[in-house]
């Protein structure tokens, strides 16, 4: 990763990204979604799947705001090749318990077209959860193909590919505190 520090461009590989949600700005809305799931989980333990890569930072920070108790759970589905989704969903990693009666969140990195989440939420939903939500720091709306709603979402943004804050370029800048846009 190289940083020019006058125009705060960042270079992955061959791609420059430039600065589109701060950090700040993230823990901010982290912390009022966290509040926001608290008050709809009172007296309840919410199982949370987590889907990796993408989504274990903010799901690390989102579990933190959350006041009750909860259980994590990990589960990897991969759709993307270097900028762009294939569509084509494959489980790499699942070792969920029993969902039947469960309160389900699953947390998402960002919800682009929706495979992922409409793979998942067909998925769980057959496996009879008590309840089912979606969180997702991102939503691509221009994007996004699909009627599941996303019952915690952090920000909406454009059809642009983006960077940092767990989300990557080919393995690269998921440490990134903030989000980046690719420079056009």
């Amino acid at each position: 990763m190289e940083i020019d520090q006058q125009l705060n461009t960042i270079k992955l590989g061959e791609l420059s990204f430039v600065p589109f949600i701060s950090a700040a700005k993230i823990a901010e809305r982290v912390q009022e979604l966290g509040k926001l799931i608290t008050a709809d989980y009172q007296d309840k333990t919410p199982l949370i799947i987590t889907i990796l890569n993408g989504s274990f930072i903010f799901c690390s920070d989102l579990v933190r705001a959350v006041d009750m108790d909860c259980e994590v759970q990990f589960m990897k589905v991969s759709s993307y090749e270097g900028t762009t989704s294939t569509g084509k969903m494959t489980a790499v990693f699942d070792t969920l318990p029993e969902l039947a009666g469960r309160d389900v969140i699953i947390i998402e990195d960002i919800v682009d077209q929706g495979h992922t989440i409409n793979y998942l939420h067909q998925l769980y939903l057959a496996k009879k959860p008590n309840s089912l939500r979606i969180a997702s720091l991102l939503l691509k709306p221009d994007a996004y193909r699909y009627e599941h709603p996303i019952d915690y979402l952090g920000f909406k943004i454009p059809n642009d590919f983006v960077v940092g804050y767990g989300l990557d370029y080919n393995q690269m800048g998921r440490n990134l505190p903030a989000i980046y846009t690719l420079k056009i």
